[in-house]
């Protein structure tokens, strides 16, 4: 007994040791170790101070691009070391640049060579073989001239450039990171200005660029040559050489029926008009230009047709702007439906439906006394005021106030219910008809684009909407609006009481209430009642509802 008490005992002091060094090395005050991320030990991280402010940064603002023509050469997206793969054929082989030779045959040699200070590598057997100077596209032919005086025969030759030197080079002026960059001698002026962030597009100047070794200035570079043009000369750097990016030197915006719409640098104090629109790219069809001076303390304009440009200048600060001047001549209209004629007419601006109606070829089908004309207008006016109807909900949704906090509950449910519905109605699509009345239909004046639709003769009537069987009802002679929605199952609970519209082939719509019988075609809406102790969004829902069925011809639920 006393043997298992002493067991047990032993036991138990371990356990405390083990316990006590657990919550020793788990804290990392003590042992050093890194805390554990708030998602892994189940606390939430806070920036709030011991004040109990709130010291998260604030979001960083997303930054514009520039409006300035050369700045998408660096808008970030460019890798940032730029280094060349390989080596183009017009590249001059330098001293510290490696050479593979390769020799099989009678005589073989594998091996990788520098250039020494003297311009040469040394073959094994043959000497010394001046390629300092040479391009690399004719150091094999090199190479194998000095191999053949040794091996005339029998040895094959393979020459290749296999390293170029490295070099640091300076990039200074109005770039965004100025500063001494590596590279090799092969990089090309924009990888380098790619390592230095850039040309600032604020400051710096995209045709202003300058090569310098030492006090000589190697090279002039224009990047819109590059942009315009395609023409960028590829310089070989050596080392210690200096790239300098100009100050921003004269602009001029352009803007308008144009592909290139920026604003542009230019080296001389004024530029023709013409060089300008080659630069910009007008679209076809435009036909005149606005030149808005900004010299001086008076704003002026001029206004050009295009074809007038030849002779005109831009000088500093100016904005010319690209218009298509554009009288409407004719006008498309599309026929669907019951018609057996063309699906297109083509008529004088300023036509009316009497003019499409003597072109019709109505068949046995055809209900001539329903004709519907859809146009895109209206159906953008239709969305406008949908959207305006929906945010106003939404307003008075998130607005409304509670005296308790049960009270409170439900309208945050409430507000979710609405938003739902909300997101649900901005996806709906007004169709955008007119209602024609039949006694003047000849003077209805027609627009670009509208569609004339000659609907076919039906015996059915559609019922939709909160009944319990939605469905087409054949069409029968004196019944009511009530007798069709009986013979849907009658009502569903959410539409007691509820609104119901008759929607007429030509697009009227009109009470249910007001409606004695129906004609064939009609449609039959039931709209579902939405109840809220917030009359504003009482109103509102029965509103949207409302236009949704009769722009859109679609009910949505709750």
């Amino acid at each position: 007994m006393k043997y298992v008490k002493s067991l047990v005992f032993l036991l138990a002091v371990q356990a405390a040791q083990a316990g006590a060094a657990v919550g020793i090395n788990a804290d990392p005050e003590l042992t050093g170790a890194a805390p554990l991320p708030g998602i892994l030990s189940g606390q939430q991280q806070t920036s709030n101070d011991s004040s109990g402010f709130d010291n998260t940064p604030a979001p960083t603002a997303p930054v514009m691009p520039s409006r300035m023509f050369g700045a998408q050469l660096f808008n970030g997206n460019s890798p940032d070391s730029g280094a060349t793969v390989g080596f183009n054929p017009g590249y001059v082989i330098n001293p510290g640049d490696t050479i593979q030779i390769r020799l099989w045959g009678a005589f073989t040699y594998d091996g990788a060579m520098a250039v020494d200070p003297k311009g040469n590598i040394f073959l094994p057997n043959v000497g010394p073989v001046k390629v300092a100077g040479t391009s690399n596209g004719n150091l094999n032919a090199l190479v194998t001239a000095k191999v053949k005086e040794v091996y005339q025969a029998n040895v094959s030759v393979y020459a290749s450039l296999l390293q170029a030197q490295p070099v640091k080079v300076y990039v200074t002026g109005f770039v965004r990171n100025p500063g001494l960059y590596g590279g090799i001698t092969s990089d090309s002026l924009l990888n380098y200005l790619i390592k230095a962030g850039g040309v600032d597009p604020d400051r710096g100047s995209y045709v202003d660029i300058t090569i310098k070794r030492g006090n000589r200035t190697r090279a002039s570079i224009n990047l819109y040559d590059f942009l315009l043009d395609g023409k960028l000369g590829l310089s070989q750097f050596a080392d210690g050489d200096t790239i300098v990016v100009g100050p921003r030197q004269h602009t001029f915006s352009v803007q308008g029926d144009v592909f290139n719409s920026y604003d542009f640098e230019f080296r001389d104090s004024s530029i023709p008009v013409t060089e300008a629109l080659s630069w910009a790219r007008p679209k076809p069809g435009a036909t005149n230009i606005t030149i808005m001076r900004q010299q001086g303390t008076v704003k002026r304009s001029e206004y050009y047709p295009i074809s007038s440009a030849p002779g005109r200048m831009l000088q500093d600060g100016d904005t010319l702007v690209v218009s298509s001047d554009r009288y409407a001549g004719t006008i498309q209209v599309r026929i669907e439906g019951a018609h057996s004629g063309e699906h297109a007419m083509i008529l004088p601006y300023g036509s009316t439906m009497r003019q499409v109606l003597a072109q019709i070829r109505p068949n046995s089908m055809s209900q001539m006394s329903a004709i519907q004309l859809y146009r895109q207008s209206v159906a953008q006016r239709q969305k406008e005021m949908l959207d305006l109807s929906l945010q106003k909900l939404e307003e008075a949704s998130l607005s409304a106030q509670s005296a308790t906090k049960e009270e409170a509950s439900l309208r945050m449910q409430e507000a979710q219910l609405v938003s739902r519905f909300v997101a649900k109605a901005r996806q709906a699509v007004p169709r955008g008809q007119v209602v024609l009345d039949q006694n003047n239909l000849d003077s209805v004046l027609l627009e670009d684009g509208d569609v004339v639709s000659i609907p076919e003769k039906t015996s059915l009537v559609m019922v939709h909407g909160e009944v319990l069987f939605p469905n087409a009802v054949s069409w029968e002679k004196g019944l009511s609006p009530d007798d069709y929605i009986k013979k849907c199952g009658g009502l569903t609970q959410k539409a007691s009481n509820s609104k119901v519209i008759v929607i007429r082939q030509n697009g009227e719509s009109e009470d249910a209430e007001d409606v004695k019988t129906l004609q064939p075609g009609d449609e039959l809406m039931v709209l579902p009642k939405y109840d809220s102790k917030n009359i504003e969004v009482t109103r509102g829902i029965s509103t949207i509802l409302y236009q949704l069925a009769v722009g859109a011809k679609v009910i949505l639920s709750l």
